[in-house]
């Protein structure tokens, strides 16, 4: 992972020392023989968050471009440290990237799967789905609609809080009793 030739005089300098001539003389030898010290370490944290090699290989990379700008830009005190800091940061970053892009392979998740019966839905799970709709419509208007926005569209209290109108306090106890009195609808109607 060797990137940049070293030579014996920048390699004795001390961090501090490096910094200030990379800073000064924008020198990328300087710079190098900085990283080359802790490279080891930030392809650590990298396998440690990312675990996987290729990726965190790519990381170190990475992360010495980000340094190129960076390290022009941050008052650094103490190399090592900030430098394990921005490695966690992009790691954390990569990682979030990752998440939100996650893909599924459609043959392995829907072609192959037994469950999966061309269209037509279980039986069991229609009338779970009848039923749970008939109970919705027996709960009180506002446990109805604070169930309906918390599970069914997602919103978290706040938003439910202001959809409805209703004290956020309400809208939790208006959730938890729902809950509670839908369980006990359809655990009474799913023998019928």
């Amino acid at each position: 992972m060797k990137f940049i030739k070293n030579n014996a005089r920048i390699q004795e300098q001390d961090d501090a020392a490096l910094i200030a001539r990379y800073k000064s003389e924008s020198d990328l030898n300087a710079l190098g023989t900085l990283y080359n010290r802790y490279m080891h370490l930030v392809f650590g944290v990298c396998l440690n968050y990312l675990k996987d090699e290729e990726q965190s290989k790519d990381a170190v990379m990475q992360i010495f471009e980000e340094l190129v700008l960076k390290l022009k830009i941050h008052e650094v005190q103490n190399f090592k440290s900030w430098l394990h800091v921005l490695t966690r940061n992009h790691c954390l970053m990569a990682l979030r990237k990752q998440s939100k892009h996650t893909t599924l392979s459609i043959d392995d998740t829907f072609v192959e799967n037994t469950d999966f019966v061309h269209l037509d839905m279980d039986d069991t799970k229609e009338q779970q789905l009848t039923v749970m709709e008939k109970c919705m419509e027996t709960l009180p208007e506002e446990q109805r609609l604070s169930v309906d926005l918390f599970y069914l569209q997602e919103k978290c209290y706040k938003e439910v809080s202001d959809i409805t109108g209703y004290d956020m306090l309400k809208v939790k106890s208006y959730i938890q009793n729902g809950k509670r009195n839908l369980k006990i609808c359809i655990e009474k109607n799913s023998g019928e």
